[in-house]
């Protein structure tokens, strides 16, 4: 809401003749200014009154920094993901899927926490997650891709057969959330052979991947 605020300005009539030889005065204001003569011609004084506007500034309200960032959208929750792989506690390193294409790829997140059993001795005084874990949990998301119906899989027999090209960019401390998309390469059916590709991110940088080999040992 703008607001107006009245000001006067006295000045002798000797002042302004003073001020007449040097330079004009000028008299401005933002909205509107007038000049009063008093009745009485023998005053010494001038009257001025100025109208000026003042400007309030709004400031618009931020929004909290709890608020700025929406939650990742679930597609699997736990209870789905345990009805799907065969690992418990302390080896379950999946807590959430976010994206799914049958038989294709699948992107999933671990929030890693300073309660996870092996920052203890991972180290004591600087908690890193070990990169073996990570290479673990990218091969669990892969195995929600693969121990699906859409290609054939089963809890029995389909088992992690190997690494390789795995690069670790950067550390994974407590507090980050790992988010994981492990994409189907070329799956061999009759052997039972699944390659993948694996990329894991924390804020969105990458921290490890490499091509990962799956096998289903019940294949002929």
């Amino acid at each position: 809401m703008a607001t107006t605020s009245n000001s006067v300005l006295f000045l002798s009539s000797d002042s302004l003749i003073h001020h007449h030889h040097h330079q004009p005065l000028h008299l401005s204001s933002s909205r509107s200014h007038s000049v009063s003569l008093p009745p009485n011609k023998r005053s010494n004084s001038l009257t001025l009154r100025c109208s000026t506007n003042g400007d309030s500034t709004s400031t618009e309200k931020e929004t909290p920094i709890e608020l700025k960032f929406p939650a990742f959208p679930t597609v699997m929750d736990i209870n789905q993901i345990r009805e799907i792989l065969p690992h418990r506690f302390p080896f379950l390193l999946v807590d959430r899927v976010i994206e799914y294409a049958p038989g294709v790829s699948a992107v999933a997140i671990n929030n890693v926490t300073i309660n996870d059993n092996f920052f203890p001795g991972h180290f004591p005084e600087r908690p890193i997650m070990p990169g073996v874990l990570m290479i673990e949990a990218m091969a669990q998301v892969g195995g929600i891709v693969m121990l699906q119906p859409e290609v054939g899989g089963s809890q029995d027999n389909f088992f992690f057969a190997g690494i390789d090209k795995v690069r670790f960019r950067k550390p994974v401390i407590a507090g980050d959330t790992l988010v994981m998309r492990m994409t189907l390469l070329k799956f061999q059916k009759r052997f039972g052979l699944a390659k993948m590709e694996g990329k894991a991110y924390v804020g969105g940088a990458l921290v490890c991947e490499g091509e990962f080999m799956m096998v289903s040992a019940g294949s002929s």
